[in-house]
């Protein structure tokens, strides 16, 4: 857990070790430029990244069909009630209500339009709704109250790159359309004036986790959920984001856990000559920050499942299920005329 004993703010902020090149992709955050190479030397860093060895990792849910055909974008758990959540864009030339006519796939991404997934821990589909308006879903967290359920999420999307600049609380209703600017969303800016903001939750810990774009750098912060929702923004740990790059690489998730924050970056697989290689065993790294000093605390290379067809890193999130807390990373992957996702959990 967090040490109370050594109290962050706002003010004292924290460097985590590397430098940030800052940039935006359609695909995400790039985090630094470096040369590219279709084979990579064996990896020799230590196998903990945080508390999680990521040498090697169990598939938690088998390649799965999502309610849309896109992409997924990230995963949450609700491991009270034994589910899985997950987010995507919303995929091209649908018309929901309201609309007059089809909405292409571009439109629906600079809108921050997506699609929520509800399933079982084993993949069977148990619902869905359509967030309209409210971010790229890089992160997002799911807390159970009573027999509800709320989405915490990106909202108040930049129109020029559909990345939320707040941070949305919703309620899951199966079926259901809503819009960011409806009154039963609920929007909370802990960083005003940020972007790219994304967050995750820490329900164990009753913690907030805040990814964000602030003066030109990328940046974590934590928040105690009751604060949080009290409307109390003085973050408990701010960290900046660079952690030990190497390479250009897309930010693709964050989760928080214990003293650690998590951090998932990688590309797709390219083709034989491209940069990125299904040889070459892809570019996806999990790297940690203790939020208690601001310091790296691992960096490494996730290797499973190398033969998955395109493998593109797509979230990050903690499950609490079972004896020991897994980290797990999500993939997506091609199938026919559609996209589809797979995660792999890691373990202390």
């Amino acid at each position: 857990m967090a040490d109370d004993n050594r109290p962050f703010s706002r003010r004292n902020l924290l460097f985590a070790g590397g430098a940030l090149a800052a940039g935006i992709t359609t695909s995400g955050l790039v985090w630094a430029l470096g040369s590219d190479t279709d084979e990579e030397p064996p990896d020799n860093s230590p196998p903990l990244v945080g508390e999680f060895d990521m040498r090697t990792g169990a598939e938690l849910l088998a390649p799965t069909p999502l309610f849309n055909t896109t992409g997924p974008q990230s995963f949450a758990f609700d491991d009270a009630n034994g589910l899985l959540y997950t987010l995507q864009g919303i995929q091209g030339d649908i018309q929901l209500d309201g609309e007059t006519e089809p909405v292409d796939s571009g439109a629906r991404k600079s809108a921050g339009d997506m699609c929520l997934t509800r399933m079982s821990s084993s993949g069977v589909p148990l619902g869905h709704m359509y967030l309209r308006g409210f971010g790229h879903g890089i992160s997002f967290g799911v807390e159970p109250v009573g027999t509800s359920t709320y989405i915490w999420v990106e909202g108040r999307p930049d129109l020029a790159s559909g990345y939320g600049r707040s941070v949305a609380r919703v309620r899951f209703k199966d079926g259901a359309l809503v819009d960011g600017s409806d009154d039963a969303v609920t929007q909370y800016e802990p960083v005003p004036g940020a972007t790219e903001v994304s967050p995750a939750l820490d329900l164990a810990g009753g913690r907030v986790l805040v990814s964000h774009t602030e003066d030109g750098e990328h940046r974590f912060s934590v928040y105690g959920k009751a604060d949080f929702l009290a409307g109390h923004f003085d973050a408990a740990h701010l960290m900046r984001a660079g952690v030990q790059v190497k390479e250009e690489e897309w930010f693709q998730g964050c989760a928080l856990h214990g003293d650690f924050v998590y951090v998932l970056t990688g590309h797709p697989y390219t083709g034989k000559k491209g940069d990125n290689p299904p040889k070459s065993g892809g570019n996806t790294y999990v790297s940690a920050i203790d939020i208690r000093t601001g310091e790296p605390q691992g960096r490494r290379k996730v290797t499973v499942a190398p033969g998955l067809p395109y493998r593109e890193p797509e979230g990050m999130a903690i499950s609490t299920a079972g004896v020991r807390a897994g980290l797990c990373v999500g993939f997506s992957i091609k199938a026919e005329e559609r996209r589809e996702l797979t995660v792999y959990r890691f373990t202390p």
